[in-house]
């Protein structure tokens, strides 16, 4: 962790213990990356600024419980208003129709900070995805996505069967999109149920 990011670690505890000016220092370096997730998802400013008002009286109650360990502040932040965004598109059951146009909204914005910020963390959560995989599952998904082996080598490679290599990669994908879901990276699928566990 830099010490920039466990400076703001004291200022979220100081401002889960009730400092006005803590709470401003935190909004001040964080909200511009809230507010930038929450208008890119909702495509609404006046939306996105009652998401970003909702994330930080939601940072206020949990504050106390975030754990450095499992992710930067940025992260936290991030996965936390693209849950609640995600609710909000459920709600105007409009999660399918807005998908395109922010996919659309988000290339417009190629190069801001912010932008290049999320995506740098939705790349670090995709790789922890990935190194939370059985050591198979996650070796197949790396070699099939990440090298110029094909599965029919991979499977001369290590003397299985190539439906075995099939099936650890397609579990290896599906265990990494569940992971993805609960971190709020993903919308979940409404046919996962059917699918079973992994």
């Amino acid at each position: 962790m830099s010490r920039q990011e466990t400076n703001m670690c004291e200022v979220l505890h100081d401002m889960c213990e009730g400092e006005t000016e803590a709470f401003d220092r935190f909004y001040a370096r964080y909200a511009p990356l809230v507010m930038q997730v929450a208008l890119r998802m909702l495509g609404e400013r006046m939306e996105a600024e009652d998401v970003c008002h909702d994330v930080f009286l939601e940072v206020l109650r949990r504050g106390r419980h975030y754990d450095p360990s499992r992710g930067s502040l940025e992260a936290w932040l991030s996965v936390m208003t693209r849950s609640r965004c995600l609710d909000r598109l459920r709600k105007k059951k409009r999660v399918v129709q807005r998908d395109e146009p922010l996919e659309e909204t988000a290339v417009s914005h190629d190069g801001s900070s912010e932008e290049m910020a999320l995506l740098r963390l939705q790349k670090e959560a995709l790789n922890e995805a990935l190194q939370m995989l059985p050591d198979r599952q996650r070796e197949a998904v790396a070699y099939s996505y990440y090298s110029a082996h094909t599965q029919q080598e991979m499977s001369a490679a290590w003397n299985v069967p190539l439906g075995t290599v099939k099936s650890w990669v397609r579990y290896g994908i599906h265990n990494m999109r569940k992971h993805m879901e609960r971190q709020g990276w993903m919308e979940e699928r409404k046919d996962a149920a059917k699918e079973g566990p992994r």
